[in-house]
């Protein structure tokens, strides 16, 4: 009896500990965030994929990635948000889908994944709006990235060989203060440099960088996807979707090294007031890193199907963007395997954005 009691008493210890340090205010984490529905895609607009907003008026963007089969089936769209989350105007492109967004000097710029172009058109655009090409990407040699060596705990190595068939796969997009434009390539394993984009046309597409670890081997085929700059530029922020890391590449020259990892799917990515607000696809939250990539805040998660077919939460998000004091978020919800009936993604019929309040303390 006295042993059965001496472990009761620790039991009853541990259990009175977190208590007891949290009202201390001494227990330490993450900032948990909850998010809510704030805007939907109109009738026939499906998988929000890039997303931007204008900072002054608070309207905001959003490219769609519908790759169905056959193209004929497709219907592609540039839409234009109140920041109220109405829609104002749309844009077709048709069969071609689309990936990165970025708004600069009364311009939104598109990555058209579909058509391997930096596209541009005014912010205020409405349906018959011209659409001018800016850039265009091509196969590389050799298409994929250089090999990539892993060391084992055990003292062995691996040694990674890519195989790219020469697809350019353009993603993310970032511009710099000087208006130079860095857009990412999935599968080639790239990030371009564009200079002075917003000036230019046709403009000319220099390789800023191949390293190693801008491809992958993950289940998802994607590797070098987000981009953001550190306050002063000094450092550009890279996500790795399919090896599920954020990467940090020394301006201009390199090297490319880990930041974070276990980040499944990290998609879109924003540095906003020190901290790095990455999309994790495939966990369905937005986690927020600091600069030595620890986890300081993460907001959202997916909470069911609604009865009108959205989302509820956050499912399968794609990429963020500031509003004010809210960020946004798009629910890209795109079934990505063959198989039937192992995805929500599967149920959805109406695709939403959601947001959340910046933590005071996070703007």
């Amino acid at each position: 009896m006295k042993r059965y009691s001496r472990w009761c008493g620790v039991v009853l210890f541990l259990m009175w500990l977190p208590t007891a340090m949290a009202a201390e205010g001494t227990t330490k984490g993450p900032v948990l965030i909850e998010v809510e529905r704030f805007a939907e895609l109109p009738e026939g607009a499906r998988h929000p994929e890039g997303l931007t907003v204008d900072p002054e008026s608070g309207e905001f963007f959003v490219g769609t990635f519908d790759a169905r089969t056959p193209e004929s089936a497709r219907s592609n769209q540039l839409l234009r948000y109140s920041a109220q989350g109405k829609v104002i105007a749309q844009r077709s492109f048709n069969a071609t889908p689309l990936t990165g967004l970025a708004f600069r000097d009364g311009h939104v710029y598109v990555l058209n994944f579909g058509a391997s172009k930096l596209q541009r058109i005014p912010a205020r655009f409405d349906a018959n709006t011209p659409i001018e090409d800016v850039a265009t990407f091509a196969a590389l040699s050799p298409p994929a990235p250089t090999e990539r060596r892993i060391d084992n705990p055990d003292g062995s190595h691996d040694q990674v060989i890519y195989g790219a068939a020469g697809l350019p796969a353009i993603n993310g997009m970032v511009f710099d203060r000087a208006g130079n434009l860095f857009v990412s390539d999935s599968f080639q394993g790239a990030i371009y440099r564009i200079a002075d984009a917003t000036r230019c046309a046709p403009c000319k597409v220099e390789v800023f960088s191949r390293d190693a670890l801008l491809g992958t081997t993950g289940a998802l085929p994607f590797g070098a996807n987000g981009l953001a700059f550190s306050a002063d530029e000094r450092l550009l922020y890279i996500n790795n979707a399919g090896d599920g890391r954020v990467l940090r590449m020394v301006m201009p020259t390199g090297p490319v090294t880990v930041l974070a990892e276990g980040v499944y799917g990290a998609d879109g990515l924003l540095f906003h007031k020190g901290l790095l607000w990455v999309a994790s696809n495939q966990v369905d939250n937005i986690v927020a890193l600091d600069e030595k990539g620890r986890v300081r805040a993460r907001a959202g998660r997916f909470q069911g199907i609604d009865a009108d077919g959205a989302p509820r939460g956050l499912l399968f998000p794609a990429a963020s963007a500031v509003q004010g004091e809210w960020m946004l978020v798009i629910n890209l919800a795109l079934p990505l395997t063959a198989a039937e009936g192992d995805e929500w993604e599967e149920d959805v019929t109406r695709w939403t954005i959601s947001r959340f309040r910046i933590p005071e303390a996070m703007r």
